[in-house]
């Protein structure tokens, strides 16, 4: 009976955003067992993508009210489902995809089991489909594509270049005004498994109510818009992409590095990452005028600048549009242009998850 709750659960979130993919080990159903206890599972599966209070999953699910608000209350503290918090109102309560959600808010709760399960889930040949990295997006060419998407750093914008304000960091930021900070998980788990990088832990940022929740819960610290723009600062210093949610008003914006972020992982096995990712920026490159410095090789997290003796090689099929090549080129020979047919609008981050969601069920 267990078994089958959970097998239920995983065919629900493989529903979802992002999916979940079934394995031929059974490894996701251990994955979720590691996290979920029976009677959360069998609740998990009445939630949907529509955000609504206690009562009405109750009534769906066929259970007391108070049962369902205490145990709805200890799966948001868990990190299992998605909570809305209103001052005046009972919180309200939406299911959440296993990536980007249940998997990054289990930042704080990455025991030796955990880590097990998902590295078994990580590495475990998919059923009729290849194994992605644990976070790693579903690129199947729909209306929207992925949940996140890269924009380059302020620096690297040329300000004659027409640029929309959901594509520059610094006019999102300015469109909120509760703003958190959570550690990494990419990086703290390979840490924890002594992998890593040096970049800073501390450098994934909420906003809205995705802040409200990580500072509530503890996953994360509330921080003031100055602060969001010193971190930022040091993504740039320490070349990480920048990755925001792919809505215009974003809910959070991740800082990746090439080595633990299992999202660029996944773009770097890509032959043509550029065509893989949301983006609306490409670099361009003139030789003309490039001083052979080579400061932009170590920058770039997708391998697509190499030396080549007088210079550099660009190769444009594996730009992500990040701008971490341009901001630190010092001749200018490097340069940002518009990316061809990028003409790209993204919605809200619910009308995200939800044609995701369609898009994954064959509605879209």
């Amino acid at each position: 009976m267990e078994h089958e709750t959970y097998r239920r659960l995983a065919e629900h979130l493989d529903r979802l955003p992002g999916g979940f993919a079934p394995t031929e080990t059974g490894a996701e159903l251990r994955l979720i067992e590691t996290l979920f206890s029976p009677e959360e599972a069998e609740l998990a599966t009445h939630l949907t993508l529509n955000r609504e209070d206690a009562r009405a999953i109750a009534e769906r699910a066929g259970l007391p009210v108070p049962e369902v608000e205490h145990r709805l209350a200890e799966m948001a503290r868990k990190g299992l489902i998605f909570p809305v918090y209103r001052d005046d109102s009972p919180t309200l309560y939406q299911a959440a995809p296993w990536v980007v959600g249940i998997y990054e808010f289990q930042v704080n709760n990455l025991t030796p089991d955990l880590l097990r399960a998902i590295s078994d889930y990580s590495t475990a040949p998919r059923r009729g489909r290849p194994a992605p990295a644990p976070t790693a997006e579903d690129a199947r060419p729909v209306r929207v594509r992925g949940q996140m998407r890269t924009i380059p750093i302020g620096k690297s914008l040329d300000p004659r270049l027409a640029v929309l304000p959901y594509e520059q960091i610094g006019e999102l930021v300015k469109a909120h005004s509760r703003f958190a900070v959570a550690p990494c998980i990419c990086r703290r788990q390979a840490k924890l498994e002594g992998e890593g990088c040096s970049a800073p832990e501390e450098s994934c940022l909420m906003f809205g109510e995705f802040a409200d929740f990580y500072a509530q819960s503890g996953r994360g610290r509330q921080i003031d818009q100055a602060e969001v723009m010193a971190i930022l600062a040091r993504a740039d210093a320490a070349s990480l992409v920048l990755s925001p949610t792919n809505s215009q008003k974003v809910a959070a914006v991740c800082c990746c590095c090439g080595c633990c972020c299992g999202v660029l992982r996944g773009l770097k096995r890509q032959p043509k990452p550029s065509e893989a990712v949301i983006n609306a920026f490409i670099a361009t490159y003139d030789r003309e005028v490039c001083q052979g410095c080579d400061t932009c090789l170590d920058r770039c997290q997708m391998q697509a600048l190499a030396s080549d003796g007088d210079g550099v090689s660009l190769n444009a099929d594996r730009c992500i549009g990040c701008g971490l090549c341009v901001s630190t080129c010092p001749s200018g020979a490097l340069r940002l242009v518009r990316k061809p047919g990028a003409e790209y609008i993204p919605e809200d981050m619910s009308a995200t998850w939800r044609l995701l969601s369609e898009a994954r069920a064959g509605i879209v």
